[in-house]
């Protein structure tokens, strides 16, 4: 057994799932990246290239390849999230490792990956290497993203949407029916790995400019990250959303109370007690949704 075999002693059998939607400036460079980097690993692997509805070439170049090269066509566009979730479910090994069409992720990299999988559930290539070529308001919104998903989680979180990343098919399988059909999959997965107690390690790996028009909506796309971390917590730990809200409820009546007794010079304002029975109410649903979580798990 050769050096890198022995590297990827956790992974024995992999499933590449590639979303594509029109595609086809990038998609055979991707593949042929891709059989470079798995041929010598001694791994049997199979790749998924889940055709999204494409009106352009992209079928049709994967199917110039043969053999563990395959193209799952879902007949109509669906989304990124909808894509994989379909890779997912045809795939026929344990371990899921999914990546873009669009060159934007540096397959090379994969061994590094796949050398971590004895030590985590997922393990998901961070752009965090001094190379990775993100904008500086994509920076932004990622960053406060990240930290509020940190704190809901109450975890370490290095890049929370990478799309490349590695997992268990039987641990994704769990939340399938939870998962989004759009970009903001890969956050979800993230989230309810964490929220259920499994590991997530991180590899540092950089990041290219892509091939191709991006599908990426920047506002669009960050508003629906911000519900969606809010949704999930709220999913696998309301008391997190629910606590903190309540208690901004009581501190704004009091916050009212104290300034209609100390500067208007009265001490009642109807508003106090609608706040405060508004947080009692709060409180309340969160503590049923807690238990109904619990009861769930």
């Amino acid at each position: 057994m050769n050096e890198d075999s022995q590297r990827t002693r956790g992974v024995d059998a992999l499933t590449v799932i590639v979303p594509a939607y029109n595609e086809e400036a990038g998609i055979v460079s991707v593949l042929q990246q891709l059989q470079e980097a798995l041929g010598p690993l001694g791994v049997q692997y199979e790749i998924l290239v889940v055709d999204d509805g494409s009106t352009d070439a992209t079928a049709d170049k994967v199917r110039s390849f043969s053999g563990e090269i395959k193209v799952v066509q879902t007949g109509r566009n669906q989304g990124y999230g909808a894509a994989i979730k379909a890779g997912i479910r045809r795939a026929l090994y344990p371990w899921i490792m999914i990546t873009d069409a669009d060159g934007t992720y540096p397959v090379e990299e994969i061994p590094k990956l796949l050398d971590a999988a004895s030590d985590w559930d997922m393990v998901v290539g961070a752009r965090t290497a001094p190379d990775a070529k993100l904008s500086g308001l994509r920076q932004f919104a990622k960053w406060f993203l990240v930290k509020l998903a940190e704190y809901l989680s109450e975890t370490e979180i290095r890049d929370m949407n990478s799309g490349m990343r590695l997992f268990r098919k039987d641990l994704a399988a769990k939340f399938l029916s939870i998962l989004p059909s759009g970009f903001s999959l890969t956050t979800t997965i993230s989230l309810a790995f964490l929220s259920e107690g499994y590991t997530i390690g991180y590899v540092p790996i950089s990041y290219n400019k892509r091939v191709g028009r991006s599908k990426i909506r920047p506002i669009a796309d960050t508003i629906n990250f911000l519900t969606l971390i809010l949704r999930t917590t709220v999913y696998f730990k309301p008391l997190k959303v629910i606590l903190p809200l309540s208690g901004a409820l009581v501190l704004a009546a009091v916050a009212i109370f104290l300034y209609g007794w100390l500067v208007v010079g009265h001490q009642f304002d109807i508003t106090v007690t609608i706040l405060i029975l508004f947080a009692m109410q709060i409180t309340v649903l969160g503590l049923l949704a807690d238990l109904f979580v619990k009861r769930r798990g």
